[in-house]
């Protein structure tokens, strides 16, 4: 079916429990808030075929001492390829957390350098680099940390699933199956030597758009007018960000299992480190501003961004693909909510020609999708809900 009959149909499906009883709030917000005349939701739903959006908002309800979680879903499909860039940083992050503490010979803040690197760091200055500024070389030194046999399996273990992490980024040989070795400093004047691994070739993916656009150009400039093939990219589609993320910021609602395995510290850091904006950790701001890496609520402005609500979050584009999964919590306003979208901005259907449309159509798309569901709760909240169009 035609995807312009299908969104048609789903408006159908949700507009009654949405919109018919204007007092009461919105059975699916979700709905609610894609039916916005705000022109950067509308200019992108009007057209929605063209984009490949794929939305999965999760409502938190506290009753006493219980929290109950609850999806909806716009367009979700694992079985729809998208490329998922830098949020493939976030399961990396708290993996690499899980392995070290599994050796009491490690910490974050154990000092490291990878064979034929050029700097010594710790594992918790990359961790910050990955969620201030998406820092492609800290992702790809936890990377060579784990491997991608060790990284999938974990996953898969937890019930996260589908999908299949396959190489680095922005580096010459990402697919490199071998991993280099980490030279580990135990104290200033003993070092340690962790060895390579070796890991198995990804077997390529067979999945609706795999294959996307009408050309692309190679890695010497050339342009082939054919389909560009993501078969054998990472693949981390909306499902499994959605898990990894409630695992981090609900881990009491899964087993044991399912949980990643990070101590109290561990977690504590790694949700500062998910919240934090460059400024926060030294970045120059003119660079790197506040919304840098906050797409949602705030990625159309370069203006500070006020310390409510927090946004526990990691963003990824490339290649067209813009996608933000994030735990939204304002505590004064008991507003709080995860979100997961993506959306892809290449009108000319030509990939790695940098022609993309993220500055005017794919950041303001997200950004006032965040806005419009905080304010959305914000008004049921505080009992304004119906009486102000959103």
């Amino acid at each position: 079916m035609n995807h312009k009959y299908l969104f048609a149909f789903w408006i159908l499906l949700t507009t009654f429990s949405c919109k018919e009883d204007t007092s009461s709030p919105p059975v699916d917000p979700l709905a609610y808030v894609l039916q916005s005349n705000h022109p950067n939701i509308k200019r992108v739903m009007d057209s929605i075929s063209k984009y490949e959006v794929q939305i999965r908002l999760t409502t938190v309800t506290r009753r006493n001492d219980s929290v109950i979680l609850g999806d909806h879903d716009f367009q979700t499909n694992a079985e729809n390829y998208f490329y998922p860039a830098s949020t493939v940083k976030l399961p990396i992050a708290v993996l690499a957390l899980e392995k070290l503490n599994e050796n009491d010979t490690l910490t974050m803040d154990t000092r490291f350098f990878v064979e034929g690197d050029t700097i010594t760091t710790t594992f918790a200055e990359e961790i910050i680099k990955i969620f201030a500024v998406s820092d492609n070389d800290a992702y790809n030194r936890l990377f060579e940390f784990l491997g991608t046999d060790e990284i999938n399996s974990r996953l898969e273990n937890k019930g996260i699933a589908p999908i299949r992490i396959s190489h680095r980024l922005s580096t010459e040989n990402a697919d490199r199956t071998t991993t280099r070795p980490l030279v580990v400093y135990l104290n200033d004047s003993t070092l340690m030597n962790r060895t390579r691994s070796y890991n198995k070739a990804p077997r390529p993916l067979s999945l609706n758009s795999i294959k996307k656009g009408r050309g692309y150009y190679d890695d010497d400039g050339e342009l082939i007018m054919e389909p560009f093939d993501f078969s054998l990219k990472n693949y981390y589609p909306i499902e499994a960000q959605h898990a990894v993320l409630k695992r981090i910021m609900f881990p009491e609602l899964f087993s044991k299992k399912e949980q990643f395995h990070i101590n109290k510290e561990q977690r504590q850091r790694l949700l500062k480190a998910m919240s934090v904006l460059p400024r926060e950790v030294g970045y120059n701001v003119k660079e790197f501003y506040d919304s840098y890496g906050k797409f949602f609520m705030y990625g159309d402005t370069k203006d500070l961004i006020p310390k409510a609500p927090k946004i526990y979050n990691k963003v990824g584009y490339a290649y067209g693909a813009l996608t933000d999964c994030a735990y939204i919590k304002d505590t004064k306003n008991d507003v709080e909510f995860l979100i997961t979208a993506t959306i892809l901005v290449n009108e000319d259907g030509i990939f790695n020609d940098d022609q993309y449309e993220y500055e005017s159509v794919g950041i303001p798309f997200l950004a006032e999708l965040g806005r419009e569901l905080y304010q959305l709760q914000l008004s049921i909240n505080n009992g304004t809900y119906g009486t102000t169009d959103l």
